[in-house]
């Protein structure tokens, strides 16, 4: 069972997931409850009990309880911290079995709040994509190659922590039945919730190591003080293949916040080596460090540094704020990288070259950032973004400090969001079959309801929320030929890396869907449209159309060298037909990649909460010399529909995802899109239909 308090932070929601009915209670500080729902003609009704805190267990218990004598149901309970999940178990309780109600397709929608649950289990959910068999996914996290088996193990939050293992990272096996967690809430160093964690592959006595956030109070805000150990760091291992993580008996073997500090957030370990440091800090070989996210209130986001003390990972040595940054500041002018805000959270810290993971490669970070703007309401993240950066740290008054060289956005959808990876060696299964070297593998979290805030989505009705995006391979990248001019000298989410005779090489973050889903994807036979210059604003429907919504699309766009100071906007429309359009597009005006989806979803003119607000993403098309003839850099885009999911990525370093829900079955057709003044050429154009099933071994 969990709590959530996102109506107010006196409030909390108990949920039931569907079975013969969807219970709801809202219990609040100030007023009586009520256990909402039917099971034919019969009543439900709880005892009033006023919560000022998440209830104790003895409450739980006798809520548990009560509902068992009703019907035999899995009780799930969401919580505000979007990383909290606290689930009591007991006998056979489980998840209803999706059924597959029959809705027409071909007809305007309903409003589908009004609807049974469950009935649009299938209607938008993804077929290539990681998430539970139901309910909700949170943050991807607890990654890891298994040394004894070479298999990946994919982690995220859902009733605790839960995850599946992949051989060739496209198809996916769950590690316990019915997609269950391996480590659950209710120890004595988390008696609230596990938040996020990573994992040491050989850890206490040769087993994978969790190394995690065990919570003890709640609430925990960046906009509130911070009570001191409520946010601990806790291990425990597996001797079972990752199916059951089993909690260090002890302590937290970090027990509190730093010294003196006062904390904004003080989670989220995530475990690494760095030659860099080794030498900075005349480390002992192969020493594990842990870098904990958080930030100090009045002063800014932080990351804070802790190194491996003793064998047994029982201890950690506090080595300082390898990295601050002042409060709600930006890299640059904030265009191409957001802001900081006022608390870093899933830092990740890897090392890389231009082929993949290299331990004496540049160092990167992957890390969300919360803000809001003035006055920042209580309890209230109103941005969270996923960032990453590239640095060099040194030594200042006996600490090792981190700062950035380019700093720039992981992806750029609203909903994108705790990015997690983990380092891939060359001899793990999917690596071998692949032929790939060592390459650190990232996956991002796309929440299906925006953080919890669309509260009126049907949630009971689709019973699943969110996916995690396709895994993304992290390397160094390079951007060649580029014109020296102020375009490229502006301080971005690139740098300059090299200059010959006014001809630049500029360095960046390069971020690809890994090479195995990628390849999965496009062995298919390919539906090739032929290239076309578009002169003319409007929309022109492919000749060749996939039949069904999931599929990869390429393509590439190049621009005339008068679109640099136009109105000129070029693309695509998708998931397209006289009723429903999703447009995806570049626009010069602002450098942006735009999702248009005003007009994407005829539910979202029948039912709340359906999202229609656009996403955009900024990209910069350099100037680029091109057989010695100086030009716009090309648009090349890879666009991944599964289903109602939607990933663009573009020219190696841009990625942008979101939901995109059409209703009508028919709405599959493609388009070209033009609009303003200037000749485009499309060229290269190719889909891929089918994608592949993650998970064959899934019932459904």
């Amino acid at each position: 069972m969990s709590f959530d308090n996102r109506d107010s932070p006196n409030t909390y929601q108990m949920r039931c997931p569907p079975s013969l009915f969807f219970p709801e209670a809202y219990v609040t500080a100030n007023s009586t409850p009520t256990f909402k729902g039917t099971t034919g003609d019969e009543k439900l009704s709880i005892s009033p009990h006023k919560l000022h805190k998440p209830p104790d267990s003895r409450f739980a218990l006798r809520l548990l309880t009560f509902i068992l004598s009703v019907h035999r149901l899995y009780v799930v309970v969401k919580v505000s911290i979007m990383k909290f999940s606290l689930f009591l178990t007991a006998g056979s309780l489980a998840w209803a079995s999706p059924s597959t109600p029959t809705l027409d397709y071909n007809r305007a929608p309903p409003n589908l709040s009004t609807l049974a649950n469950l009935t649009i289990y299938n209607t938008w959910r993804p077929r290539a994509h990681v998430l539970p068999p139901t309910g909700q996914i949170g943050d991807p996290c607890m990654h890891y190659t298994d040394p004894k088996t070479g298999l990946f193990h994919v982690g995220y939050l859902h009733e605790g922590a839960a995850g599946a293992t992949t051989d060739d990272l496209v198809t996916y096996k769950d590690l316990n039945p019915g997609g269950a967690p391996f480590i659950r809430a209710g120890g004595l160093n988390d008696p609230i919730a596990v938040f996020d964690g990573s994992v040491i592959p050989v850890g206490i006595n040769g087993t994978p190591t969790l190394f995690y956030t065990s919570v003890s109070y709640l609430p925990i805000h960046w906009t509130i003080n911070h009570t001191r150990g409520a946010e601990t760091q806790s291990l425990a291992v597996s001797t079972d293949g990752g199916r059951n993580f089993t909690k260090v008996r002890g302590g937290p073997a970090i027990p509190d916040q730093p010294f003196a500090l006062n904390v904004t957030a003080f989670r989220d370990p995530f475990v690494f080596k760095n030659k860099e440091l080794d030498n900075l800090l005349d480390s002992e070989p192969d020493v594990w460090y842990s870098v904990i996210s958080g930030g100090v209130h009045q002063k800014g986001p932080s990351m804070f540094l802790y190194r491996q003390y003793d064998p047994e990972f029982q201890y950690w040595e506090y080595m300082g704020e390898w990295w601050h940054e002042k409060a709600n500041t930006t890299w640059g002018e904030g265009i191409w990288a957001g802001r900081y805000g006022f608390n870093f959270e899933v830092a990740n810290i890897f090392s890389i070259d231009e082929e993949g993971y290299n331990s004496d490669g540049e160092t990167f970070i992957t890390f969300g950032a919360e803000w809001s703007e003035a006055p920042a309401p209580t309890q209230v993240s109103q941005f969270r973004e996923m960032l990453w950066a590239a640095g060099n740290t040194t030594m200042e008054k006996g600490k090792a400090k981190f700062t950035p060289t380019m700093v720039g956005k992981m992806d750029w959808g609203h909903s994108a969001y705790a990015a997690a990876g983990k380092y891939l060696p060359s001899d793990s299964k999917a690596s071998k079959k692949s032929g790939a070297p060592d390459r650190f593998i990232s996956y991002l979290w796309l929440t299906g309801d925006y953080y919890g805030d669309l509260k009126l989505f049907p949630t009971a009705q689709q019973n699943w929320t969110g996916a995690l995006l396709l895994p993304r391979e992290l390397t160094v990248g390079k951007i060649s030929n580029v014109v020296d001019n102020e375009l490229s000298r502006e301080e971005g989410s690139w740098r300059v890396d090299r200059n010959e005779s006014g001809i630049l090489e500029l360095a960046t973050m390069k971020q690809v869907i890994a090479r195995e889903p990628m390849a999965e994807f496009t062995k298919v036979n390919p539906i090739i449209e032929p290239g076309r210059n578009i002169s003319k604003s409007g929309s022109t429907t492919f000749d060749n159309n996939p039949e069904s919504k999931f599929y990869v699309l390429k393509g590439s766009i190049s621009f005339p060298k008068s679109a640099r100071d136009s109105d000129l906007k070029a693309g695509f429309q998708i998931l397209a037909s006289e009723k429903e359009s999703t447009t995806i597009f570049y626009q010069f005006s602002n450098e942006s990649i735009i999702i248009d989806r005003s007009n994407t979803s005829a539910a979202a003119l029948s039912t709340s909460d359906i999202d229609s607000r656009n996403e955009a993403g900024r990209l910069r098309l350099f100037d680029v010399v091109i057989d010695d003839e100086e030009q716009i850099e090309t648009l090349d885009l890879t666009i991944v529909v599964d289903n109602a999911m939607v990933e663009v990525h573009a020219n190696d370093r841009f990625g942008v995802a979101t939901w995109a829900r059409s209703w009508y079955a028919y709405s599959t057709n493609i388009r070209f899109f033009h609009s303003g003044s200037g000749d485009v050429t499309f060229s290269n154009v190719t889909i891929y239909e089918g994608l592949a099933n993650a998970w064959p071994e899934r019932k459904r």
